[in-house]
């Protein structure tokens, strides 16, 4: 499938999938619907705490970098997974603004040991911040009441239907301890059922720079 990098309107870049027409984050801003979605509707809730973390779709490592960047804000000490089915290339990764972007560049090394890192190996890239990157299909995901926050950042509905299923859902009622939470971008009805469907409590809330709404779900 053709890929180009291409920029957001908030400066920083994505990748274009031409034949889906589809980006890995917002065309309105990738930046900014990572901190929106993932850091202030999900990581900011458990301020001062340990967090277990399951990102659904690793990616370019945006919304893992932006939580190392953000987590040490927040005093908190991360254990965070990313699984992703078919990794970003290391040519790609390195045509990413995201270190310049976020001011970041006295992290710059970390970014880069986020991608060079071997997969399925835990990373210890600071004393607060551990990495996890799986190599795994999203339905071979089988973990029981392991992580207190789930990014779920799959692509869209419109393009992967099945990654939106109540089966996968299911998988992730499953990974959640109770009162764990679950963030995403989506707000298509057929979303929301499914998540009821499993078990989960659904917010609707105000969405990132060009999307009217998001959902945030709760493990009871």
């Amino acid at each position: 499938m053709e890929r180009e990098i291409i920029q957001t309107l908030d400066g920083s870049t994505t990748i274009h999938l031409k034949e889906w027409d589809e980006c890995y984050h917002s065309k309105h801003g990738a930046i900014q619907e990572a901190q929106h979605v993932f850091i202030k509707n999900g990581l900011a809730l458990f301020e001062n705490k340990s967090v277990s973390i399951l990102e659904i779709g690793f990616g370019t490592g945006l919304n893992a970098f932006i939580t190392f960047l953000e987590s040490k804000k927040l005093q908190q000490s991360i254990d965070y997974v990313g699984v992703e089915a078919y990794p970003v290339s290391a040519d790609e990764v390195l045509s990413m603004n995201y270190v310049a972007e976020l001011n970041a560049e006295t992290e710059t090394a970390i970014f880069k040991k986020m991608h060079e890192s071997n997969w399925d190996e835990q990373v210890k890239l600071s004393e607060n911040f551990v990495l996890t990157k799986r190599k795994q299909f999203f339905d071979a995901i089988d973990d029981i009441e392991k992580f207190d926050l789930i990014y779920f950042d799959a692509f869209g509905y419109r393009v992967q239907p099945e990654l939106w299923s109540t089966a996968i859902f299911q998988k992730m009622h499953n990974a959640l301890k109770p009162q764990g939470k679950l963030v995403t971008y989506a707000a298509r009805g057929v979303v929301k059922r499914s998540m009821i469907e499993v078990g989960f409590t659904v917010e609707k809330l105000a969405g990132p720079p060009g999307k009217r709404e998001m959902f945030r779900a709760s493990k009871l």
